[in-house]
């Protein structure tokens, strides 16, 4: 379907905690194991999943230590470099180069928020002055900024940027992007973020997605990548269909929202299954309990995963 790099399915990995909020190695390599041998093509940690900004320095780089020693060049190794403005992005990508990592993820600058002509100067900066290939990632909901889609084509064209990580929600600039990228020689890998419409962003002409569910169902989304490729569009369909009523595990609790919910959903169901030892989640956050876990439960059990 395409010649870029870097495609197929690249669950964003959620990291787990240990009740004293450090990294739980050994549920981590169970679970980076576990999606490795379901088939992923790769895995990009440090992303929004994966705890990127509830992380220090250090554990930012334990992180990626361990990530890249349990991987063992089995996928490549995609590592959020993600921070407020360009100086930090490029000290955490000097490290994460150091550490061994395969390509680069980087939001535009937030806080100090500037133009879209500082958006541009900040992802040449990055491709100047690190080793690696770079993939733009487009979630404004986080960054309060949306990548324009001719920019990021552009910037593909020029060589700058080697994809993009689309978690925007815009279906429409999307396309135009997928469309774009396919007139000026598909310079851009386009990975879509949305777990719940990636048939919908296969059929359009992307070339993989981040699912954040295959951290809890990695099978399917790699049945359904492969599906695709095969033009095997009533399986893609099927797949989808039976992780969408999985990922109701997002929206079966009450009385939390954001990121309690989202990932805390993700971690709860992990830790149900016996992925991870514990669902403990980054201060000041807190665990789901009580009837969020039982309803979460009662989704895996539907769906024959428990």
């Amino acid at each position: 379907m395409t010649t870029a790099k870097f495609t197929g399915v690249y669950p964003p990995v959620v990291v787990p905690d240990t009740p004293d909020h450090q990294l739980d190695v050994a549920s981590f390599e169970r679970s980076v194991n576990r999606m490795i041998d379901a088939g992923v093509d790769g895995l990009f940690f440090l992303g929004s999943s994966g705890e990127v900004v509830f992380s220090t320095d250090e554990r930012r780089r334990q992180i990626i230590s361990e990530a890249v020693r349990i991987v063992d060049h089995r996928v490549p190794v995609m590592v959020g470099i993600i921070d407020t403005e360009t100086e930090r992005v490029l000290e955490h990508g000097r490290v994460a180069q150091e550490l061994g990592a395969d390509v680069l993820v980087a939001t535009c600058p937030f806080y100090a928020l500037g133009g879209m002509a500082e958006v541009e100067e900040h992802f040449r900066i990055l491709h100047a002055e690190l080793d690696l290939p770079i993939f733009a990632y487009d979630i404004p909901v986080c960054v309060h900024t949306k990548l324009p889609w001719k920019l990021l084509a552009k910037l593909g064209a020029e060589g700058v940027l080697a994809g993009v990580k689309d978690s925007s929600g815009d279906d429409v600039s999307f396309r135009y992007l997928v469309q774009e990228n396919e007139k000026l020689g598909h310079p851009l890998t386009l990975l879509t973020g949305h777990e719940v419409v990636v048939d919908g962003a296969y059929l359009g002409g992307a070339d993989g997605s981040v699912p954040g569910l295959a951290n809890v169902e990695p099978e399917g989304y790699v049945r359904m990548w492969k599906a695709a490729q095969a033009g095997d569009w009533a399986t893609v369909k099927a797949e989808q269909d039976r992780l969408n009523e999985i990922s109701h595990i997002w929206d079966v609790t009450t009385g939390v929202q954001g990121y309690a919910g989202g990932v805390g959903a993700f971690k709860t169901a992990m830790h149900l299954m016996g992925v991870f030892d514990s669902p403990t989640m980054p201060r000041p956050v807190k665990a789901l309990e009580g009837e969020n876990v039982e309803a979460i439960r009662k989704v895996l059990v539907d769906n024959g995963l428990l």
